[in-house]
């Protein structure tokens, strides 16, 4: 395809790859704010749910740790399953991306603006 145009033909090539991968990014985008991962604390007593995005989306918590006389053990039970859901979705979010690079041929580990 564009022979005898030397360079401008990379550049083309060049061109529909950004824009591939600006396609694709969006496309990723997307489905990192439907893919959900859940977060547990507590032998799985409290569990936090979230996009691969990051973004908390529920809460479940068993009845059975409401003890007035532990509310700081129940905090920590929320904040400990919020911290290993947001912990799963920035995985999640970083396989996928990897996915995404290795699909283009680019190098692992390439940092892509705006993920």
């Amino acid at each position: 395809m564009f022979k005898g145009l030397g360079g401008l033909g990379d550049m083309a090539g060049m061109m529909k790859k950004a824009q591939e991968m600006q396609s694709k990014m969006g496309e990723l985008q997307e489905r990192l704010a439907t893919l959900t991962v859940v977060g547990e604390s507590g032998a799985g007593l409290v569990k936090a749910t979230a996009t691969a995005k990051g973004e908390l989306t529920g809460l479940d918590i068993d009845p059975s740790i409401f003890n007035p006389d532990e509310k700081e053990v129940v905090e920590d039970l929320i904040l400990a399953a919020i911290k290993d859901a947001q912990a799963k979705a920035r995985d999640r979010s970083e396989r996928e991306m990897q996915e995404l690079t290795q699909s283009l041929g680019l190098p692992a580990g390439m940092d892509i603006p705006g993920m």
